[in-house]
């Protein structure tokens, strides 16, 4: 069968579910909406996948370019004939697919596209149910995007929930006197007594690393051996290192950039404790990561983040957007130190159960079968 997979970048969960499709008896094609200037997946794309050019994947998606890009794609479903297209994000690329007319659409959302995007004003409701109604299948990682799908008009039993997942065996926890896999390179922080707290979150608004920043603040004043680690980069950058500046406590912050695949776990062996002060986001993938490498978690308290952390018992949960209740928070979670082996334990529990991605792609696959009989 021939799949077109439609997206809005080329991420590392692109190169993912790109690699796994290559692996399949199917066709693939990879159709990018969008070149970004910050392009976060090193990778090139997998060789059994052929890239197709056309009218999009030239610049950022403007809606003015909509007839335009709506007329190419067209085009391109004449020329290559797709059993199917896996489109998402919701308002741009299923949209699209939607608005084409091509009527084999597996519409996947990426969390912030329903979580956020969909109630962000009239026009972007009517674009969310328009692509819904007209959507074959729809699939997306938590059960709050499947449920917001359903209320704008997605038919339930032509959904299901696939949680991404990550490799299990990339993340891990760390094993003293083991060998890691991962290139070795010295820890950026000194005093290995102190407390480490990690986030790898991108630094734009709706992931709230900003309120990590005043939080941490605060506890520095408080507890003197506690570190941050902060990796990746975003537009809130300046106002970030300008919070942890204004606090006086750079000297304490180790900052890493932006950090390969390959790289990531020894960076989670590095901390102590995972941060996600996100507002927005279905099953992350990060926290995933992070519970799948034995950390403890304490994450904001949205909906996604409570499929997956049960407060006290394999992670903490605070008050989203609070930052006198993270800082209470990891304060609490440092004078705990003691338990944080049987919480990184149960957290790994958890990812054991729940976020394998070479099983969970299954329950993609599944969906597919379910739209390919339609177009025989």
């Amino acid at each position: 069968m021939k799949i077109i997979y439609f997206s809005k970048n080329y991420t590392p969960h692109d190169y993912r579910f790109l690699f796994s499709l290559s692996q399949t008896k199917h066709e693939i094609f990879f159709l990018q909406l969008e070149a970004t200037l910050r392009q976060t997946e090193d990778r090139p794309v997998p060789a059994n996948v052929r890239q197709i050019l056309w009218a999009g994947g030239k610049r950022e998606f403007r809606w003015r370019d909509v007839p335009r890009l709506t007329f190419d794609l067209r085009r391109l479903t004449r020329e290559i004939k797709p059993d199917l297209i896996h489109a998402g994000p919701i308002q741009n690329c299923a949209f699209l697919v939607a608005l084409s007319g091509f009527r084999h659409l597996l519409a996947m959302s990426w969390g912030y596209d329903l979580v956020m995007e969909a109630d962000k004003n009239a026009w972007m409701r009517w674009v969310t149910r328009y692509t819904l109604r007209r959507s074959t299948f729809f699939t997306s990682d938590a059960n709050v995007t499947r449920e917001k799908a359903i209320a704008l008009g997605m038919n339930p039993e032509r959904t299901t929930v696939f949680p991404w997942g990550i490799d299990l065996e990339h993340f891990h926890p760390k094993v003293t006197g083991q060998k890691s896999k991962v290139k070795s390179r010295k820890s950026p922080i000194v005093n290995r007594k102190s407390i480490t707290l990690f986030c790898s979150r991108t630094w734009e608004l709706i992931y709230g690393v900003d309120v990590l920043a005043k939080a941490f603040v605060k506890v520095a004043s408080v507890n003197p051996d506690v570190n941050l680690i902060l990796l990746g980069g975003g537009s809130q950058g300046a106002k970030i290192r300008q919070i942890l500046m204004n606090g006086g406590v750079m000297e304490r912050v180790h900052f890493g950039g932006q950090v390969g695949q390959r790289d990531l776990p020894r960076w989670y062996h590095m901390a102590d404790i995972y941060i996600s002060p996100s507002h927005v986001d279905g099953s992350s993938v990060t926290l995933m990561e992070a519970m799948a490498s034995g950390l403890p978690c304490l994450v904001s308290d949205i909906a996604g983040n409570k499929e997956w952390i049960q407060d006290g018992v394999n992670g903490w949960l605070f008050r989203d957007g609070d930052v006198d209740d993270l800082a209470e928070k990891i304060l609490s979670a440092i004078k705990k130190k003691k338990e944080f082996k049987r919480i990184g334990e149960l957290a790994r529990k958890t990812a054991e159960e729940r976020a394998d991605w070479r099983r969970n792609f299954g329950t993609l696959l599944e969906a597919y079968e379910k739209i390919l009989p339609q177009r025989r």
